[in-house]
């Protein structure tokens, strides 16, 4: 509310209280608001009233029908512009002659907690997208510019419905038909319903157009108004997920420390409950042909409101397959830009040549001559016009020709080498990433000089894996490349990355504190190695047959104090985060907070399973060292009960030490701040030094849970199973083995980071798939705008492009293979070799 209006509601509410003969603290204790906010108000230093404090003061002062008429007039500016009709703007009441409209969120009915987190939120939403215009150079020379209109009322819902009319009510015509950029957030908060649809082709800056939604939303948004939040739609599964879950789980990928709990949920789950997010909904279109019908009845089920982007043909395919249109919402569709447009914005953006008079001119000029007067030199200029008519393709010709010496623009207008529209596109789409790479990115501290050709072969190789028979997926995940490997490479890494983790433990531990001769802990160790990486890839193999294959990185910090009971716990590991969906109580209903003793179970059990199979690779690595260092292997009865005795053993006293340690861990976890995850490299950093500080905690726990836990297993089963024996050194060699090879192997091997360093820093490096430094290579494409960031994850900066690599990938990919198998089936081929290997030896 502006200063003004301030004002007036104060000198308003000192004359009605005057009139009705009530002192400030009579008024306090007749309408329940507090005698500080009585103060506030009459003195004009309440910037944000509450309605419901306005309505009891109104109640209590017995206010007239010319009273309440002003002071509704007062809150019909709270957000800015007049509401119609006198009513109310977004304050959720049922206005005269309207429905009631979704209810603006009320600070007297929200935590306090949750009003902080949704203030800090909007915080870091506006650093963060005004970062990534910098990044798109938006504004540079100027804004780009996007129009709308009103587009097919076919695709809307009726005006009566978005005007929340009562039956037999006629909508008056809209008198806003269309508008530009900066008239959107105005357009929109006009919008009863609160709900808007933005529709256009591919390229026509829908996402440029949610970005700036978001940063105008934000710069007249007042507490407690909604957060606008922009959500890549297209991973959404509607028959999995239902919205506000999906959006939870979104919330803490991108804003880890909103996993913390309140009220019984995550705090993302309790912004959204408390209607304090608004979802701004990029790209229906890409969710999976087969699911746009339903995701659009979801969508209709949910109330709120929201502001949905897709193309015009792939919405109209899901309104005829739902049978209706989204609910309560407005439809615009963004045009194309004009000649005009070109020729304003192309020459501003090049270099210009040396003139006489200082002012030589730009290398579009005389393109942009020739698009006006397309009757000159022949015509010929539709198909530039065409292509360059949505504001991917404008930028893309502006980068690759803008910046560069040695092309001219003037070769698109070449009918013979770019006959139509699409030619055009390839051709810009084609040359984009090496016209990046080819010049110094504008940071001096970040500038990495990468081979253009081999950073178009890596981020093909990124775009193809993003490629799905079912799905096409957006997100570049830094925690999911590495599963772009196949399965058996996958399991064969984890092996491996064991293998190495428990062999050189048992070779360090054995020849700093162990009691065998060299020779025999060498061959124990070359045991005891590959037992773990069969019992680790064991493991992993049944977490990919359960669908769990991939690791999310970790939402949480370790720290000193445990946490108490009744305070909370972090998200469930297994679940991401949690909120609830429709069916589940709403908001306002408290929920139990999960207690620390079943955080400790479900941890205990998970983890102990895992660590009883190491214990039984353990004992059999031990049972064959054993009988090869007295000359042989001896099958008989006996030997093979002891082995199984130990097998038992073993795996008792692994699977109890290793679970007790993670149950302990898992009370001081607690969840990431604020700035942990400002973006995915922080997200890396921040989930690095999480292992790092796990690892330990972990080396000395596994060792004194192993050595003396060892000792009570065995004195408890002694005489049981037979004798058994547990030294103490003994003990305390297997459990330093145990801690650190064990606790080595579980964070290359079972943690987002460490599947990160293995498989995205070293396997797919050595392979020629990825650089060896994959994250300073996606953070520089961030920078050169090849990619975007979207919360915790990259995309590449549009959907074209991507495909564009993927298939230009596939195709390379595809003809080496052709090469190769021309080489291996020519004629004379091994007969040639033969004769080289020959001579080679000659």
């Amino acid at each position: 509310m502006t200063s003004d209006r301030l004002e007036q509601l104060a000198s308003l509410l000192k004359l009605m209280r005057r009139r009705s003969g009530l002192t400030q603290d009579q008024l306090a204790a007749e309408s329940g608001v507090s005698e500080s906010t009585i103060r506030r108000l009459e003195s004009g230093r309440a910037p944000n009233p509450t309605l419901l404090s306005l309505e009891r003061l109104q109640e209590a002062l017995g206010a007239g029908p010319e009273d309440c008429k002003k002071l509704a007039e007062l809150l019909a500016s709270r957000h800015g512009t007049p509401a119609p009709d006198g009513g109310a703007d977004g304050a959720g009441e049922p206005q005269p002659g309207r429905l009631r409209s979704p209810a603006a969120p009320s600070e007297t009915l929200v935590r306090a907690e949750v009003l902080s987190a949704a203030r800090d939120l909007a915080l870091e939403i506006r650093r963060r997208w005004r970062l990534e215009e910098e990044r798109r150079r938006v504004h540079d020379p100027f804004p780009l510019p996007v129009r709308w209109r009103r587009t097919d009322p076919a695709l809307s819902d009726h005006e009566a419905n978005v005007e929340r009319l009562p039956p037999g009510a006629t909508a008056p015509d809209p008198a806003d038909l269309g508008g530009d950029l900066p008239t959107v957030v105005e357009f929109y908060r006009r919008r009863h319903s609160g709900r808007l649809v933005v529709l256009g082709r591919a390229g026509s800056g829908k996402s440029v157009l949610a970005i700036r939604f978001v940063l105008d939303f934000l710069e007249t948004r007042t507490a407690p108004d909604r957060v606008p939040v922009i959500f890549s739609i297209g991973s959404w599964d509607p028959t999995a997920r239902t919205l506000r879950a999906w959006m939870s789980e979104r919330l803490v990928r991108d804003h880890p420390h909103l996993a913390d709990r309140v009220a019984g949920t995550s705090m993302a789950g309790a912004l959204i409950e408390a209607d304090l997010v608004l979802p701004v909904l990029d790209g229906f279109d890409e969710i999976a042909e087969g699911l746009r019908g339903h995701a659009l009845e979801r969508l209709n089920e949910f109330s709120s409101p929201l502001v949905l982007t897709s193309r015009r043909e792939e919405f109209a395919e899901a309104v005829d397959a739902a049978g209706t249109p989204l609910v309560w919402a407005t439809v615009i569709e963004l045009a194309d830009l004009t000649v005009d447009d070109l020729a304003a914005y192309l020459p501003r953006t090049a270099r210009r040549s040396g003139g006489p008079d200082g002012h030589g001119r730009g290398v579009w000029d005389a393109v942009t001559e020739r698009l006006r007067d397309p009757s000159r030199d022949g015509g010929g200029t539709e198909p530039l016009t065409a292509a360059l008519r949505t504001p991917l393709m404008t930028a893309l010709a502006r980068t690759l020709y803008g910046e560069r010496t040695e092309t001219d623009p003037a070769e698109l207008l070449d009918a013979q080498e770019f006959p139509d529209e699409s030619s055009i596109e390839e051709h810009l789409l084609a040359g984009f990433v090496p016209a990046v790479y080819r010049r110094r990115t504008p940071e001096p501290e970040h500038v990495r000089d990468w081979d253009p050709d081999r950073a178009e072969h890596w981020l093909g190789y990124l775009a193809h894996h993003l490629a799905h028979p079912d799905r096409e997926r957006q997100d570049l995940a830094w925690w999911e490349i590495g599963d772009f490997l196949p399965r058996r490479q996958r399991m064969l890494s984890v092996a491996l990355t064991a293998t190495l983790c428990a062999a050189l433990s048992a070779w360090l531990i054995g020849l700093l504190i162990g009691p065998l001769p060299l020779w025999q802990t060498l061959l124990e160790g070359a045991l005891m190695g590959p037992a773990a990486g069969l019992a680790f890839a064991a493991v992993y193999a049944v977490m990919i047959a359960r669908g769990g294959g991939t690791l999310e990185p970790m939402h949480v910090r370790l720290r000193l104090r445990p946490r108490l009971p009744g305070s909370g716990t972090g998200p469930d590991p297994r679940r991401g985060a949690d909120s609830p969906g429709e069916g589940s109580p709403g908001a306002g209903v408290r929920q139990p907070a999960r207690a620390p003793l079943r955080v400790f179970t479900a941890r205990f059990g998970a983890v102990m399973a895992g660590g009883f199979v190491m214990g039984v690779g353990c004992a059999c690595a031990l049972a064959v060292e054993r009988q090869l260092a007295y000359g042989a292997l001896v099958l008989s009865l006996a030997v093979l009960e002891g082995v199984a005795v130990n097998m038992l053993v073993f795996g008792l006293i692994f699977g109890a030490g290793t679970g007790l340690v993670f149950g302990l861990l898992a009370a001081f976890e607690a969840p990431l701040d604020v700035a942990s995850a400002a973006d995915p490299m922080s997200l890396l950093a921040a989930n690095r030094a999480t292992v790092r500080r796990q690892l330990v905690a972990l080396v000395p726990l596994l060792v004194l849970s192993v050595a003396f836990g060892g000792g009570l297993i065995v004195a408890l089963l002694d005489g049981t199973l037979g004798v058994l024996n547990w030294d103490a050194r003994d003990g305390l060699y297997v459990g330093a083995v145990v801690g650190l090879g064990g606790g080595m192997a579980y964070a290359l091997s079972f943690t987002a980071w460490g599947r990160w360093v293995v498989r995205a820093r070293l396997w797919l490096p050595m392979t020629g798939k990825l650089p060896w430094d994959t994250a300073a290579f996606l953070d520089d494409a961030h920078r050169r705008g090849v990619l975007r960031q979207a919360g915790a994850v990259y995309q590449f900066r549009h959907v074209r492009l991507q495909h564009h690599l993927g298939r230009t990938y596939r195709r390379r990919q595809a003809q080496r293979s052709h090469r190769w198998a021309s080489v291996a089936a020519a004629p004379g081929a091994s007969a040639g070799a033969a004769a080289g290997a020959a001579a080679g030896r000659e």
